[in-house]
């Protein structure tokens, strides 16, 4: 009896789970190279989704304490695969419940089974159009256009890095509103990113939030070390956070009692340091 009631209870928790909210198409006729999959629906794997080809972000936008800061998350999945669960919904919530407006980032997989996308050509496209679409529509969204950032896990990480290391001002004059608004992130967080040893640092970069675990591979646990040193070195302002006690993927999960599940709490803390958040 004691086992049904708790696998009821566990059940109704479950149900009360919010819905995120409608996702808004990063091109309303489809994305260059994939108009003709405009309308192939997505697919959810447990918590994963796959076959993204209409790329979008899912904004999640604070009803109070509205702070006018803004982070576009991509989350990773070794561009196989978004794991929106740890890595993207559920951490929207949370920015979004602590004054940061969200937008959870679903780009074009270019390791999927079958995939023709690729990193630089399709899900950097993605990534940069989400920062001229939150750019875009700062005001009707009420976010300050200096105050817009980028979040990656893993393989998001990635595209986040890549996309303060490579930007543009906007294309003034461009038929597409959207496109003259600028690609650069005012601020990065890069968590348990892969491929470092592909990140460049150059002064003038945007500040960067830092964060992995101790037993993560190489690349990852001793990169961002030497990741961290190469913007010290740049003079960027870059804050690094190695949790002792994990490894790869621990994202963010409700009800965490972990330092490394407290991360972002240690975010939010930084932007306040570095004069991003009041």
């Amino acid at each position: 009896m004691i086992r049904s009631l708790l696998l009821l209870l566990t059940l109704s928790v479950a149900a009360l789970a919010e819905e995120p909210p409608a996702a808004v198409p990063l091109w309303p006729h489809g994305a260059p190279g994939s108009e003709a999959r405009v309308a192939e629906p997505e697919r959810y794997e447990g918590a994963n989704i796959v076959n993204v080809h209409n790329p979008s972000i899912t904004p999640y936008l604070p009803t109070t304490g509205a702070t006018g800061v803004a982070v576009i998350i991509a989350p990773g999945g070794g561009h196989s695969k978004l794991c929106v669960g740890h890595e993207g919904f559920a951490l929207a919530e949370w920015m979004r419940d602590h004054g940061i407006a969200a937008f959870v980032l679903k780009y074009r997989l270019a390791r999927e089974p079958g995939s023709t996308y690729t990193i630089q050509d399709h899900a950097m496209a993605d990534t940069r159009r989400a920062l001229r679409t939150v750019r875009s529509r700062a005001q009707e969204w009420g976010i300050r256009p200096d105050r817009i950032g980028i979040m990656g896990f893993s393989a998001g990480g990635e595209l986040a890095a890549f996309a303060a290391m490579q930007s543009d001002p906007g294309k003034p004059g461009d038929p597409d509103p959207i496109e003259c608004a600028s690609s650069r992130p005012d601020f990065q967080a890069l968590i348990y990113p892969g491929t470092s040893n592909l990140f460049t640092v150059e002064k003038g970069m945007p500040p960067v939030f830092i964060a992995c675990g101790y037993n993560d591979r190489p690349d990852i646990s001793q990169g961002m070390a030497s990741l961290y040193l190469k913007y010290k070195e740049a003079g960027v302002k870059a804050e690094l956070h190695i949790f002792s006690n994990v490894g790869h993927g621990f994202g963010y999960r409700p009800g965490t009692t972990t330092a490394a599940g407290d991360w972002p709490f240690r975010f939010r803390e930084w932007l306040v340091d570095s004069g991003l958040l009041k």
